[in-house]
Protein backbone atom coordinates (compact mmCIF):
# COMPACT_ATOMS: atom_id res chain seq x y z
CA UNK A 1 0.00 0.00 0.00
CA UNK A 2 2.80 2.46 0.92
CA UNK A 3 4.60 1.70 -2.35
CA UNK A 4 1.44 2.43 -4.30
CA UNK A 5 0.85 5.66 -2.37
CA UNK A 6 4.47 6.69 -2.97
CA UNK A 7 4.11 5.99 -6.69
CA UNK A 8 0.86 7.97 -6.88
CA UNK A 9 2.53 10.88 -5.05
CA UNK A 10 5.49 10.76 -7.46
CA UNK A 11 3.13 10.77 -10.45
CA UNK A 12 1.19 13.65 -8.93
CA UNK A 13 4.41 15.57 -8.22
CA UNK A 14 5.48 15.05 -11.83
CA UNK A 15 2.11 16.34 -12.99
CA UNK A 16 2.43 19.38 -10.71
CA UNK A 17 5.91 20.14 -12.02
CA UNK A 18 4.83 19.83 -15.64
CA UNK A 19 1.65 21.93 -15.25
CA UNK A 20 1.49 25.19 -17.16
CA UNK A 21 1.96 28.44 -15.22
CA UNK A 22 -1.67 29.47 -15.72
CA UNK A 23 -2.72 26.44 -13.63
CA UNK A 24 -0.61 27.59 -10.67
CA UNK A 25 -2.48 26.97 -7.42
CA UNK A 26 -5.49 25.49 -9.18
CA UNK A 27 -7.99 23.48 -7.15
CA UNK A 28 -6.24 20.12 -7.80
CA UNK A 29 -2.87 21.60 -6.80
CA UNK A 30 -4.31 23.09 -3.61
CA UNK A 31 -6.00 19.76 -2.83
CA UNK A 32 -2.65 17.96 -3.27
CA UNK A 33 -0.88 20.31 -0.85
CA UNK A 34 -3.77 20.18 1.63
CA UNK A 35 -3.55 16.35 1.68
CA UNK A 36 0.22 16.47 2.09
CA UNK A 37 0.06 19.03 4.91
CA UNK A 38 -2.73 17.11 6.69
CA UNK A 39 -0.71 13.88 6.45
CA UNK A 40 2.34 15.66 7.91
CA UNK A 41 0.16 17.10 10.68
CA UNK A 42 -1.18 13.64 11.59
CA UNK A 43 2.32 12.14 11.60
CA UNK A 44 3.55 14.85 13.96
CA UNK A 45 0.57 14.44 16.28
CA UNK A 46 1.23 10.69 16.45
CA UNK A 47 4.88 11.36 17.30
CA UNK A 48 3.84 13.74 20.08
CA UNK A 49 1.58 11.07 21.61
CA UNK A 50 4.36 8.50 21.40
CA UNK A 51 6.80 10.83 23.13
CA UNK A 52 4.36 11.65 25.90
CA UNK A 53 3.80 7.95 26.50
CA UNK A 54 7.52 7.21 26.42
CA UNK A 55 8.35 9.97 28.90
CA UNK A 56 5.63 8.79 31.30
CA UNK A 57 6.82 5.16 31.12
CA UNK A 58 10.47 5.86 31.87
CA UNK A 59 11.88 4.32 35.02
CA UNK A 60 14.16 6.04 37.49
CA UNK A 61 17.39 4.21 38.11
CA UNK A 62 19.51 4.36 41.23
CA UNK A 63 22.69 4.36 39.14
CA UNK A 64 23.90 7.92 38.48
CA UNK A 65 25.23 7.06 35.01
CA UNK A 66 21.96 5.45 33.97
CA UNK A 67 20.03 8.41 35.32
CA UNK A 68 22.26 10.88 33.47
CA UNK A 69 21.89 8.93 30.23
CA UNK A 70 18.11 8.82 30.62
CA UNK A 71 17.97 12.56 31.33
CA UNK A 72 20.09 13.32 28.27
CA UNK A 73 17.84 11.08 26.17
CA UNK A 74 14.77 12.91 27.45
CA UNK A 75 16.36 16.30 26.80
CA UNK A 76 17.12 15.35 23.19
CA UNK A 77 13.65 13.93 22.72
CA UNK A 78 12.06 17.11 24.08
CA UNK A 79 14.20 19.24 21.74
CA UNK A 80 13.01 17.21 18.78
CA UNK A 81 9.41 17.54 19.93
CA UNK A 82 9.86 21.32 20.33
CA UNK A 83 11.04 21.53 16.71
CA UNK A 84 8.09 19.38 15.68
CA UNK A 85 5.73 21.64 17.66
CA UNK A 86 7.05 24.62 15.69
CA UNK A 87 6.64 22.68 12.44
CA UNK A 88 3.08 21.77 13.46
CA UNK A 89 2.35 25.48 13.89
CA UNK A 90 3.77 26.19 10.41
CA UNK A 91 1.66 23.38 8.94
CA UNK A 92 -1.48 24.82 10.49
CA UNK A 93 -0.57 28.28 9.17
CA UNK A 94 -0.12 26.80 5.68
CA UNK A 95 -3.52 25.09 5.91
CA UNK A 96 -5.02 28.43 6.96
CA UNK A 97 -3.40 30.09 3.91
CA UNK A 98 -4.99 27.43 1.70
CA UNK A 99 -8.38 28.19 3.25
CA UNK A 100 -7.86 31.93 2.75
CA UNK A 101 -6.62 31.56 -0.84
CA UNK A 102 -3.09 32.85 -0.13
CA UNK A 103 -1.20 29.55 -0.29
CA UNK A 104 1.60 29.41 -2.83
CA UNK A 105 2.08 33.18 -2.96
CA UNK A 106 4.97 34.96 -1.26
CA UNK A 107 3.82 36.90 1.79
CA UNK A 108 6.47 39.53 1.13
CA UNK A 109 6.40 40.07 -2.63
CA UNK A 110 3.09 38.54 -3.75
CA UNK A 111 4.97 36.50 -6.37
CA UNK A 112 4.44 32.75 -6.82
CA UNK A 113 6.58 30.68 -4.45
CA UNK A 114 6.84 27.94 -7.06
CA UNK A 115 5.85 24.29 -7.18
CA UNK A 116 9.41 22.92 -6.74
CA UNK A 117 9.90 24.94 -3.55
CA UNK A 118 6.47 23.97 -2.20
CA UNK A 119 7.15 20.30 -2.91
CA UNK A 120 10.42 20.57 -0.98
CA UNK A 121 8.91 22.69 1.83
CA UNK A 122 5.10 22.70 1.80
CA UNK A 123 5.03 25.19 4.69
CA UNK A 124 6.99 27.86 2.77
CA UNK A 125 5.42 31.30 3.02
CA UNK A 126 8.16 33.18 1.14
CA UNK A 127 9.59 32.81 -2.35
CA UNK A 128 13.23 31.77 -2.50
CA UNK A 129 14.53 35.31 -3.13
CA UNK A 130 12.58 36.79 -0.19
CA UNK A 131 13.74 33.96 2.08
CA UNK A 132 17.37 34.52 1.07
CA UNK A 133 17.06 38.27 1.75
CA UNK A 134 15.58 37.56 5.16
CA UNK A 135 18.36 35.10 6.03
CA UNK A 136 21.06 37.54 4.89
CA UNK A 137 19.55 40.31 7.01
CA UNK A 138 19.37 37.96 9.98
CA UNK A 139 23.06 37.04 9.59
CA UNK A 140 24.03 40.71 9.34
CA UNK A 141 21.97 42.01 12.21
CA UNK A 142 21.75 38.93 14.40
Amino acid sequence: MDKLAGRVDAETEAALLSASPEHYMSAPQLAFFRRRLQADEQALLSAVKATAGHLQESETSSDWNDRASAEEEHTLELRVRDRERKLLQKIREALRRIDEGNYGWCEETGEPIGIPRLLARPTAALCLEAQERREQAKRRFG
